[in-house]
């Protein structure tokens, strides 16, 4: 199963950046198909413009925290897919260069595992939580934080792990595969 998060406000970039079109197709459809690429059986986008995301043909379900970010989108995901025995894959909507390997190598840390457990990348020392693969069992605890105010997915997956929840790093990805644009300069940074 795979996710992209498309609910974003997108601020600093002044527009939708899931509907961006960059190398003739939408940020938001480039994610996608590095998810069905990696072998995700069902990927839907979460969030954002629901009509102009499916006009793209992506299945788009609602977030059921709009406007509360990222880990509400994860969490959106996480009880859409809730009744499917296998991991959640969930990237953000503004990777351009989305790599399937990258995908493969979060979901390969957690697939079988029926306990509560999140793969993410180690890029130059840090975690992409935006490019991360989630095991079902996770929900509760994400919920959890969530509920208790909580915003940030790193954050609450460190709360969670006092709690079971098992972080693995992922080492060697794909690094071009996780540039992320935030602003319209981050369009013309080469990445490849």
């Amino acid at each position: 199963m795979g996710a992209v998060l498309t609910g974003g406000a997108s601020r600093r970039m002044g527009c939708d950046k899931a509907l961006m079109v960059v190398d003739g197709q939408l940020l938001a459809v480039t994610a996608a198909q590095a998810l069905i690429r990696a072998g995700a059986s069902t990927v839907v986008a979460v969030g954002g413009d629901i009509g102009r995301l499916a006009e793209a043909g992506l299945e788009v379900v609602p977030d059921i925290h709009p406007g509360e970010g990222p880990l509400g989108g994860i969490i959106t995901a996480l009880g859409y897919f809730k009744d499917s025995a296998g991991p959640v894959a969930v990237l953000s909507c503004d990777l351009p260069s989305a790599d399937p390997r990258n995908v493969n190598a979060v979901v390969g840390v957690v697939a079988g595992s029926r306990f509560p457990k999140v793969g993410v990348p180690l890029v130059a020392g840090r975690r992409q939580w935006m490019h991360s693969c989630w095991t079902s069992a996770t929900r509760p605890s994400l919920e959890d934080a969530f509920q208790n105010g909580e915003r940030a997915i790193w954050r609450a997956a460190e709360a969670a792990s006092t709690h079971g929840l098992m972080i693995v790093e992922v080492d060697g990805p794909i690094a071009a595969g996780f540039r992320d644009v935030d602003c319209p300069a981050d369009l013309e940074t080469p990445d490849r």
